[in-house]
């Protein structure tokens, strides 16, 4: 194209315009990145919790310590109460250290089996201390208790905590659920059902906590407590696709209609 005869456009477009388009072009400033979709509610809890080896590995220092207690106790080789239980402390501890050691050597996330060694060290203390295999669960039951007074509370000031965990997990961390009514509703309810598969739980370790049966209470965390878990976990997951689902729904309904009405009215007029 000779000199002059550019479209208008151009000939009146000045070289620092032209700059400063092709500099934009190169650096992509006018497309906007596409956000990628965030992961489900139940793949992010489930990464939380460190999945199903997550749960097992958490499992592992409970079910060293009851077996210990069990087989070199009065059950087993009657090597006496105390020994017995040092043993399954050591046992306890020595698992959840050898999990992080694991982790670290394989270059993996090791906070899971960081908590898990906190929770089991305070535990084998009281234990230790008091000389009572009894109270290696007690720190894990007091807990679960302040946790059901805690999802109790929030329901009370109307500030549901599985909304809030929703919200972080499975709205990209919006928190427009209280404006919802539907939504809002459905988290109170789900909260006092959190509360009381938790009180369950705790329940029946507190229970045998109280009739002084230690192994009992190993046996109930481990075979009793995720199985009650996972059921209210599925039945939430299941309840809030109830409710978006259906008001996915209803709105789209409503835009078609919207949609079909407006034709209508065009051809009146």
């Amino acid at each position: 194209m000779t000199p002059g005869s550019e479209p208008r456009h151009a000939a009146h477009e000045t070289v620092e315009e032209r700059v400063a388009e092709e500099v934009v072009e190169g650096l992509d400033l006018k497309a906007e990145p596409e956000e990628e979709p965030l992961p489900s509610m139940s793949e992010q809890i489930s990464e939380q919790l460190g999945g199903v080896r997550g749960l097992i590995e958490s499992s592992v220092p409970v079910l060293a310590f009851v077996l210990l207690n069990v087989l070199l106790g009065e059950s087993g080789l009657d090597l006496g109460k105390k020994t017995a239980l040092y043993w399954a402390i050591g046992g306890s501890v020595g698992s959840a250290v050898a999990i992080g050691v694991y982790r670290l050597a394989r270059k993996e996330p090791v906070r899971h089996a960081v908590n898990g060694l906190f929770g089991i060290a305070i535990g084998a203390f009281l234990a230790w201390r008091t000389g009572d295999a009894k109270n290696f669960y007690l720190p894990g039951i007091l807990l679960t208790l302040g946790q059901v007074v805690l999802l109790i509370g929030s329901v009370a000031v109307r500030r549901p905590i599985i909304g809030y965990v929703w919200g972080v997990l499975a709205n990209g961390g919006k928190h427009d659920w209280f404006d919802n009514s539907k939504l809002f509703r459905t988290f109170q309810w789900l909260t006092l059902v959190w509360a009381a598969s938790l009180f369950i739980r705790a329940g029946v370790q507190g229970w045998l906590y109280l009739a002084d049966e230690a192994n009992a209470i190993g046996v109930v965390r481990i075979l009793i407590s995720w199985p009650i878990y996972a059921a209210t976990f599925a039945f939430t997951a299941w309840a809030v696709h109830r409710v978006t689902s259906a008001q996915e729904a209803e709105a789209g309904a409503g835009a078609g209609a919207a949609a079909g009405a407006e034709p209508a009215e065009e051809a009146k007029a």
